[in-house]
């Protein structure tokens, strides 16, 4: 799946032609230019040093990435925590989920990874339930790696196939029919409105979406991610 973000442009009137302004006038308009330009220069500076956007000190912003609810891997007490907004149907997805893994095991016990799930892709929702319904059963990670694994063979076009993405985790050795009754489940309604709204909250537009420490990634890429977590992890230990 490409990341893709739609932006409307919008046309401004022209303004009316201004007369020519006085020199008295044209000083005071530096520097209050000048001055703007010192405190946004200030507040960037203040934003950079600490480590945040300017939303990530936000209490409501804050609350949408605690993911008390979410499924968590890794040590419960890692300082660097890493949630993920994630579509199991998204082809980026599937190829990035290694990268936080990898980072994981090359920094054990310091790293958490909680992941929020979000349906973009047409029928992504029956494999959401899917994996919601796992976790009942105390297999939500090998049901999480064994879809991304093999998402080639029950998402056809992007469109999700429930028959087979239900035949692709038959290895896992979930009971099939406490799966299917659980997916309907209000508690399941529930998580997945909640974390929908999350990611209303921060802005979520696109799978994956990550966020270390309550950081957004400064541009999306392998890369970028990289950084973000081992920026913080020098920051944390």
């Amino acid at each position: 799946m490409s990341r893709k973000t739609n932006k409307t442009r919008q046309s401004v009137p022209s303004p009316a032609t201004p007369g020519p302004a006085s020199p008295t006038r044209r000083r005071g308009l530096v520097i209050v230019a000048v001055v703007a330009l010192a405190v946004a220069v200030v507040a960037a500076v203040l934003v950079y040093s600490q480590g945040q956007s300017p939303m990530s000190g936000d209490t409501e912003w804050k609350a949408a990435l605690e993911s008390r609810d979410a499924p968590t891997l890794g040590n419960p007490e890692a300082r660097v925590h890493v949630v993920e907004f994630l579509d199991p149907a998204c082809e980026t997805c599937a190829l990035f989920f290694p990268i936080v893994k990898q980072m994981m095991a090359e920094n054990p016990d310091k790293i958490r990874l909680s992941v929020r799930h979000l349906a973009f892709h047409e029928g992504s929702e029956f494999v959401v339930r899917m994996l919601e319904a796992s976790r009942k059963q105390d297999k939500y990670w090998q049901t999480l790696e064994t879809l991304l694994a093999s998402q080639s063979r029950w998402a056809i076009n992007h469109t999700v196939r429930p028959e087979l993405a239900m035949q692709a985790v038959a290895g896992v050795g979930l009971d099939t029919g406490q799966l299917m009754a659980d997916m309907r489940s209000p508690e399941i309604d529930e998580r997945i409105r909640r974390d929908r709204m999350d990611a209303m909250t921060v802005k979520v537009t696109a799978t994956p979406e990550y966020y270390v420490n309550g950081r957004p990634l400064p541009s999306f890429g392998e890369q970028p991610l990289r950084g973000l977590i081992r920026e913080e992890l020098r920051r944390a230990y």
